[in-house]
């Protein structure tokens, strides 16, 4: 092997479809998210802090009815290939097109909750289903 990192080496067509072999699917699932995050002029989920406003995009993982302190909630995943973000709609049971595999853009303030980032009854704008 020589002494040059895998990402300085010069990368042609045939390196590409190789890495792209060899990476696992929730590997290249995760990219794709991570583009449509960058094309989308949303924030990374990752780069996101306590109490900061913030506009992200990604694809519910699950969805949930949990209860908070007796009010319905709404619960879903939102993961955007740099971490995943509690999305919660407080006094909802369902809301149409909120299902895991959908994307959508969601607007708020992040909080934090046992260590998670959570966002609170969100502006939301769901994204359509397939390829744009």
């Amino acid at each position: 092997m020589s002494g040059v990192p895998r990402s300085e080496k010069p990368t042609g067509r045939f390196r590409r479809m190789l890495d792209r072999l060899s990476t696992s699917q929730e590997d290249l699932e995760s990219e794709e998210l991570r583009e449509d995050t960058e094309t989308a002029g949303c924030t990374r989920i990752g780069d996101c802090h306590d109490r900061q406003i913030v506009t992200v995009t990604g694809t519910l993982r699950t969805v949930t009815l949990r209860p908070r302190a007796g009010v319905p909630a709404l619960e879903a995943e939102l993961f955007d290939g740099t971490a995943a973000l509690d999305v919660v709609w407080l006094g909802r049971r369902s809301i149409t097109g909120i299902e895991p595999g959908r994307k959508l853009i969601a607007s708020g303030r992040i909080s934090m909750s046992r260590g998670r980032r959570v966002l609170f009854n969100p502006k939301y704008e769901l994204r359509p289903l397939g390829r744009e």
